[in-house]
């Protein structure tokens, strides 16, 4: 049983003011003409969310990783783009500069990171290599004090907008996976440039592109961690990252599961209100209780890493199961809304196609089941 304090309480109500007050304002807007929510994005900076979990001396909130799991899910009930720009910033850029960041690191990138002054980027994906992260193109060689950057990365969250971000490159290919490295790299260096934004189903206010290296130069400072540590960095940074996206497809199931009982509440046929008839009841019931148990795994695996025990697998366990019940709610959603449910007039084709990348992203659920069954027949 997983108790919320009053302070993780008063959080919550926070940020779900802020997600229905201004967030699902300009939710709709915002999907539909593709734009980046610039306002709501430094709206999050002053309310601590960009940096929920960092400590207040790097510009953080100073709170634990169960509050950047509400403050997730609240901001994903007014809208997964938003929320994912939002977790980019705390997880998977934030989380390996507080753990791996030299001094030095942690103040000029850490800290207006967490103020929410900076956008970052997260950069391991490449077009050959999705789930297969290990085996990395994009190359680093050491050139006196600095390195030398070649290659290119895929599906970039953030690309577009950040200032900055990490990146995994190979700088010693005959060691394999640990031959791989992380760097802190700037936009506006001479070699590193955003390429074609990316077309999407969903998450559209979120931007995706390619980030194009071509002889970047990065000073030996910038590296992260030692070197050859990259993978592990990464593989770290993603296990913590799936609380946050468990978080994500649960504020979005959240989300249609309301449309879904406000509509069975007002839509009327043969004369009776839809929820008067089994059929959608039972809908209903399966939803919240698919919820109630996404919420428990997903702050189980909160609660873990904040008691500092193992949470890799309960992360893999929540994002796994979160994000089949946000597919498998909006699909039901829409059912209940019927033809309108179909329609961009109403929010419930927005869920559904938002709710699909988080089977994707930061480990397809395929991989989840991987990373689940390997613990289970391990000696």
């Amino acid at each position: 049983m997983i108790t919320l304090s009053e302070e993780h309480r008063m959080l919550r109500a926070m940020v779900r003011e802020f997600a229905e007050k201004e967030i699902k304002k300009e939710s709709q807007e915002n999907d539909k003409a593709h734009r980046f929510p610039v306002g709501l994005v430094k709206r999050m900076g002053e309310l601590g969310l960009m940096g929920v979990a960092i400590p207040e001396e790097y510009g953080g909130s100073g709170l634990d990783n169960l509050a950047y799991a509400i403050a997730v899910e609240e901001v994903s009930r007014g809208c997964a783009g938003t929320s994912v720009i939002m977790s980019v910033n705390n997880s998977l850029v934030g989380d390996p500069l507080l753990r791996f960041g030299t001094p030095e690191q942690k103040q000029k990138y850490l800290k207006p990171l967490a103020k929410g002054e900076k956008i970052a980027c997260f950069m391991l994906s490449e077009p050959q290599s999705g789930s297969d992260a290990t085996h990395q193109k994009t190359t680093a060689q050491k050139k006196g004090h600095q390195y030398i950057l070649n290659g290119t990365k895929n599906f970039i969250t953030n690309g577009p907008q950040a200032d900055f971000g990490i990146v995994f490159a190979m700088t010693d290919p005959s060691q394999g996976a640990k031959g791989v490295s992380a760097f802190i790299v700037e936009k506006g260096w001479k070699g590193f440039r955003v390429g074609s934004i990316d077309e999407k189903l969903g998450i559209l206010c979120s931007g995706t592109s390619q980030m194009h290296f071509d002889n970047c130069e990065v000073p030996e400072e910038n590296l992260l961690g030692k070197v050859g540590e990259g993978i592990k960095i990464a593989f770290s940074t993603l296990d913590g990252g799936r609380i946050g996206i468990g978080a994500q497809a649960l504020g979005i199931a959240q989300a249609a599961m309301e449309a879904a009982i406000t509509y069975a509440k007002e839509r009327k046929q043969f004369g009776r209100a839809i929820g008067d008839f089994q059929a959608i009841q039972w809908i209903l019931a399966d939803m919240a209780t698919s919820l109630d148990a996404t919420r428990l795994l997903v702050y189980q695996a909160a609660n873990l890493k904040d008691q500092g025990k193992p949470y890799a697998i309960a992360g893999a366990k929540a994002k796994l199961f979160a994000s089949e019940v946000a597919m498998e709610v909006t699909t039901n959603a829409i059912q209940v809304y019927g033809g309108y449910g179909y329609m961009k007039d109403y929010p419930l084709e927005k869920y559904f196609r938002d709710a699909k990348i988080t089977q994707i992203y930061e480990g397809t659920s395929e991989v989840q089941r991987i990373v689940i069954a390997r613990s289970l027949l391990k000696d």
